[in-house]
């Protein structure tokens, strides 16, 4: 074999003649090489080459930065829902810290874990959940469509404003800020979003985190102010936001969408409470992330999704709709949240929390100081209950009636005949004409006064996906909003709501004996009826003798054969029984 080998030229020895010579590559590539290939060193001779030295700095600093965002060593997370999740080393600083591990001990349904065993999952791993899918959102938009030019930053911020997001919330979650501040403060318009923010400038500057942000690319301040946009939503009619420029628009609809209500807050909290509460959720986010895409709708580039998901779109307004009907809004839960919102009331002045300066807050005041809202959890409610104090005795008794299950009772919930405005003004009015109603079954009801009633007002407006854009795909680049007239073209059933919504006005009776629950029965149908209101329907409490009846509420063989006469005198036996049965069916 050696000797069919052809042996080279140059006086080589003989070992060496039949060697195979090794490929020489230049030190520097030539110009028209593949030039994606290159390393930080053969761009910079080639700058240099080419008279562009002064850049070649400029390039080591930028490049460098890069190096910081791409060569990170995330931390995984086994999550019951997600399942193994990596978060970026930037959000388990954040996530390390005491403001955002006081989320452990906010309950994410808050009194409804007291009606539902399983729901006592928190606002930790909910928090959590958000930054996951706000980063797999917008990666999912960055690898389909790199034309929009994401930038790691971007992604980085969202996934911050995700994690974020729920910062302020109070003790017992939303009955915080939906119930017990409206309350003990009505001069003030307060959400849990406006201590978001608060929050997070707490967190970011009591850990020093600027510094460790800016280590890994995140420009200050334009950055913080991204990430506070995403959480407190637009502020004005014109391009409102000024963390980024209007053609990343679509950015701000991932971790809170203001304009229809998709996001992944949604995405998350929807999985998340279904899987801890038992009910089946119908939708599924995977498949909205492989279609999902921004298009130019109006102008405007918004985040869309196919024709095809219109479907599957409708799935999750409808799994919403049940967590409301299911959950949510349990008269149960709402009749535990509405007692625990009693006894912060009369503990409010009584529960001193140490805030900045060394100054001291209540639980009504501490959202004005962070400091001391930070050390606000859903362990004031043990503090109550455990508490030997005179001034908490109370709060304490109301409390161990909970724990106890001595609960007030549901008189009933109805429904105006047209949409309505509700505040607290209104259902205080409406508790004091409750109060004054007289029954014209009976005379002896002068004695229930506005303390003993409760009108609660159940309210969840949300606008079906006609608000929605979709895109079909031969047109990848421009979508259409849906509405009704749309729903034939797109194949959707026309039997489904252009939009979910309702309202309830429920009443509770905090008296509990038989004369009481009578009593307040008949004065709230009576009042249901000076109101023009739909008949009361499940209830807790049957009304024991015949009450007056609208003869609206009543079918036509109701009214004619069941002895009621429009004046509301009272009929005999059995058209007493029949009405009686009739009236909560």
């Amino acid at each position: 074999m050696d000797n069919r080998k052809r042996p080279f030229d140059g006086g080589l020895s003989p070992d060496e003649s039949f060697k195979t010579p090794e490929k020489k590559v230049s030190a520097v590539r030539l110009q028209d090489s593949d030039y994606m290939q290159w390393g930080v060193e053969e761009t910079c001779r080639y700058l240099r080459r080419e008279d562009l030295g002064e850049f070649e700095d400029t390039f080591r600093g930028w490049f460098s930065g890069l190096v910081r965002l791409c060569c990170v060593f995330c931390q995984v997370f086994n999550d019951p829902i997600h399942g193994h999740v990596e978060l970026h080393p930037l959000l388990i600083k954040i996530i390390d810290t005491p403001q955002f591990q006081r989320l452990r001990n906010l309950k994410q349904l808050g009194g409804t874990y007291l009606v539902f065993p399983g729901a006592c999952h928190n606002r930790f791993e909910h928090s959590i959940g958000v930054g996951h899918l706000a980063g797999r959102l917008v990666q999912a938009l960055n690898e389909r469509q790199p034309e929009l030019l994401i930038s790691r930053r971007d992604i980085l911020c969202v996934q911050i404003a995700g994690l974020c997001h729920d910062l302020g919330h109070g003790p017992f979650s939303h009955m915080f800020d939906g119930m017990f501040i409206p309350r003990a403060r009505p001069g003030i318009s307060w959400k849990h979003e406006t201590a978001s923010l608060a929050m997070f400038d707490y967190l970011v500057n009591d850990n020093g985190l600027k510094k460790e942000m800016e280590h890994h690319g995140l420009v200050l301040p334009e950055d913080l102010d991204f990430i506070k946009e995403q959480i407190a939503g637009p502020q004005g009619s014109e391009w409102p936001y000024k963390g980024r420029r209007e053609e990343k628009s679509f950015l701000y609809e991932i971790v809170a969408n203001k304009r229809n209500g998709i996001d992944v807050d949604k995405w998350d909290y929807f999985a998340r409470d279904c899987y801890h509460l038992g009910i089946q959720n119908n939708f599924d986010y995977r498949r909205f992330l492989k279609f999902a895409r921004v298009c130019d709708v109006e102008g405007q580039k918004h985040i869309c999704t196919r024709d095809k998901e219109v479907g599957n779109l409708y799935d999750m307004f409808h799994t919403r709709n049940c967590l409301h009907r299911r959950a949510y809004q349990h008269k149960v839960g709402h009749i535990i949240e509405i007692m625990i919102t009693e006894a912060f009331l009369k503990a409010d002045k009584h529960i001193p929390l140490t805030g900045s300066g060394g100054k001291s807050f209540t639980l009504s005041t501490a959202i004005d100081d962070m400091v001391a809202y930070t050390k606000l959890t859903d362990y004031v409610f043990e503090q109550i209950l455990n508490s030997s104090s005179d001034d908490l005795k109370e709060a304490r008794q109301i409390l161990q009636n909970i724990v106890y299950r001595r609960l007030y009772k549901c008189l009933g919930q109805t429904q105006a005949e047209k949409p309505i405005t509700v505040n607290q003004e209104t259902l205080r009015r409406w508790e004091e004409k409750l109060a004054k109603t007289k029954s014209k079954t009976s005379q002896c009801v002068c004695w229930l006064l506005t303390e003993m009633s409760v009108l609660f007002f159940i309210h969840w407006p949300f606008l079906a996906s006609y608000m929605a854009a979709i895109y079909s795909s031969p047109f990848l680049n421009s979508a259409l909003k849906i509405n009704h007239a749309l729903f034939f073209i797109f194949q959707v059933s026309k039997l489904l709501p252009e939009q979910f919504t309702e309202q309830h006005i429920r009443a509770y009776c905090k008296k509990t004996d038989k004369k009481s629950l009578d009593a307040a029965k008949k004065q709230f149908v009576q009042w249901c009826m000076d109101m023009n209101f739909s008949k009361p329907q499940d209830g807790d409490i049957i009304a024991p003798e015949l009450t007056p009846l609208k003869k609206s509420w009543s079918s036509t063989n109701e009214w004619e054969h069941g002895g009621i006469s429009s004046q509301g005198r009272s009929a005999s036996a059995n058209g007493q029984e029949k009405a009686k049965t009739k009236l909560f069916k």
